[in-house]
């Protein structure tokens, strides 16, 4: 699946609040509370990689720094730093945003039913 996704991704003309959407995703695994599946993950995972130079609405450049150190180095310190930046980010994305992002990505084939159960 994670080619297809890319494809998808590179294709999708996403809002700013999407991208954020992806952004606080990335966040989520990282912080170890993503409820997603392995493969889920990993889907979620090309997206954000595909869509992390498009600008967000909240979420930004810095973001996306400490989403690289924490993939590469995922000391205490830096898991502390996505821990406390995933909270912001889901204090800055209603549930009703994410709800829609992750139903279209549904719609278009890109995740499967078991987000359904998936809290935000």
């Amino acid at each position: 699946m994670a080619l297809p996704a890319a494809a998808w991704a590179a294709s999708a003309h996403l809002e700013p609040h999407e991208i954020d959407c992806a952004t606080a995703l990335m966040l989520k695994i990282i912080d170890g509370k993503c409820k997603m599946n392995a493969g889920e993950k990993a889907v979620m995972a090309v997206i954000y990689d595909v869509v992390r130079e498009r600008p967000g609405k909240h979420l930004d450049e810095a973001d996306h720094r400490l989403i690289a150190q924490a993939r590469s180095n995922p000391d205490e310190a830096l898991l502390a730093r996505v821990y406390e930046r995933r909270v912001l980010a889901e204090t800055m994305i209603s549930r009703p945003v994410m709800k829609a992002y992750k139903a279209m990505l549904r719609g278009v084939g890109v995740l499967g039913e078991m987000l359904d159960e998936v809290a935000y």
